[in-house]
């Protein structure tokens, strides 16, 4: 009886604390949309966001937060509550991309750059959140971390932040982070459980030869010959070295050589990326690249190197994890709209690199599907996709919500 009285008391507690922060973020909508669009119409790309920096760190500040760029572009700020506990870190990534938008919106970026995969979105959710946080400091027990990174898109962000001691000092226990989805309905959670999201190597493949004239071959050494030899081998991998069963793939989507139709040049450049979810066999693959390069170029009288430009690992949801923080999500979101899944895509996201250290979960948030309104549903890194933004005030409330609860329950 006691038992169940406790747990009766720990619900209407969950349900106390869920309603106020819904109300609570319902209220600071207008405020989302003018931190989103502010984002939005002043997009920044790569390692270096001095605007979005100071942008965030003044609102920070401005809420009673005292933030630290702990390496260029890279903002923490932490919050605790009454009580000790553990460590719960929360994530957004800052940065656009480097494309011209193309979407009718009132606050359209202009400068050559877009926000085109949503990181505005979830800059402001995650403000929304700091936000949220601090007008409920009472109901945390432990420390609540908050991370606001650059260069997701480069997958140098989560690695430089993790360098700099983003997990250390408070020494982090578990961490979450969102990404929005343009096409899955609006403010539909979907999460995938193990690991649900790959692993990314991209690579430069530097091919050197002789340059000679085309009437006379035998006195050069021909790099696009070279290159294509590399080129097929490369697949060879996948179809005869490694199980049908284990999902992988590489492309090579740039192949530079030559200026003149008549003339054999003395270098040749690849360009391109391998996606795998095994990080064993992905380790596997890429040694064996590197020695197909090599003796390939080496066996037609050339010379040529394998070049790593960056790499992200698989991202991995622990399952129990995963499984405990939805559960707190359909208390502001509800039991149906909450969608689990086994397996993964080959996509890739750099927040893999926390979830490999810490217990992790990244899920997806719906951000308007077209038969809700005829501008949804573009898929990201589409120069006209747009995003609801109706979903910010869910988003900072699942952000904090999430952030209570677990401290709650894992003291």
């Amino acid at each position: 009886m006691a038992i169940s009285q406790t747990l009766h008391k720990i619900n209407m507690e969950r349900g106390t604390i869920m309603n106020k922060m819904m109300e609570q973020a319902l209220a600071i909508k207008d405020e989302l949309v003018s931190y989103r669009r502010t984002i939005h119409a002043n997009p920044e790309v790569g390692t270096h966001l001095p605007m979005t920096t100071k942008f965030v760190m003044d609102k920070l500040r401005e809420f009673g937060y005292e933030p630290k760029e702990i390496c260029d572009s890279g903002i923490v700020a932490t919050i605790s509550g009454p009580k000790p506990g553990k460590v719960f870190l929360l994530r957004a990534d800052m940065d656009a991309l480097p494309m011209a938008e193309k979407a009718e919106v009132e606050f359209k970026a202009t400068n050559g750059c877009m926000h085109s995969c949503g990181h505005d979105m979830h800059t402001a959710m995650l403000l929304g959140a700091a936000k949220l946080l601090k007008e409920n400091q009472d109901e945390i027990e432990g420390t609540v971390k908050l991370v606001f990174q650059p260069d997701e898109e480069g997958f140098t962000g989560a690695k430089k932040m993790i360098e700099a001691g983003v997990l250390q000092n408070p020494k982090v226990d578990a961490a979450m982070a969102a990404h929005v989805h343009s096409g899955t309905p609006s403010n539909v959670i979907v999460c995938g459980l193990g690991t649900s999201i790959g692993g990314c190597y991209r690579f430069r493949i530097v091919v050197n030869g002789t340059g000679c004239h085309g009437a006379m071959p035998e006195t050069g050494v021909d790099p696009i010959n070279i290159a294509v030899k590399i080129y097929e081998s490369l697949q060879t991998i996948l179809t005869r070295e490694i199980a049908a069963t284990n999902p992988a793939v590489i492309t090579i989507g740039k192949f530079v050589g030559g200026e003149a139709p008549n003339i054999i040049p003395g270098e040749v450049v690849m360009e391109g990326t391998f996606r795998y979810l095994d990080k064993e066999m992905g380790e596997f693959v890429i040694n064996r690249m590197d020695e197909i390069v090599t003796s390939t170029a080496k066996l037609l009288r050339g010379e040529a190197k394998l070049i790593e430009l960056s790499s992200v690992p698989p991202l991995t949801n622990e399952k129990g994890f995963a499984n405990e923080i939805t559960g707190y999500m359909k208390d502001i979101v509800g039991e149906q709209a909450i969608v689990m899944f086994e397996g993964g895509g080959m996509g890739s996201e750099d927040f893999a690199s926390f979830s490999h250290e810490v217990p992790s979960l990244y899920y997806i948030i719906g951000a308007g599907a077209k038969n809700e309104n005829p501008l949804y549903g573009l898929p990201t890194h589409n120069e006209n996709v747009v995003f609801n933004e109706d979903i910010l005030p869910t988003g900072a409330a699942l952000h904090a919500y999430s952030a209570i609860s677990w401290l709650k329950n894992n003291k």
